[in-house]
């Protein structure tokens, strides 16, 4: 998934993962998009300082279907 299809999913209230589901990407309260990692309440940056560039690969993320 590239950053766009990311950002509409979670808008569209999917769920969106990196990696495995221990790794939730989400939009906190002030619009920042970040990694949430569920065992350890560790965030990052879904992208670089630029904003642009996806902090990981495209084909790492995915939408679980319900």
């Amino acid at each position: 998934m590239n950053l766009e299809q990311i950002k509409k999913a979670i808008e569209e209230g999917k769920k969106v993962y990196w990696g495995n589901r221990a790794y939730e990407v989400i939009k906190d309260s002030v619009g920042q998009y970040l990694v949430y990692c569920s065992l350890n309440e560790y965030c990052f940056g879904l992208t670089h300082v630029d904003g642009v560039t996806l902090s990981e690969r495209e084909s790492s993320f995915f939408v679980m279907a319900h």
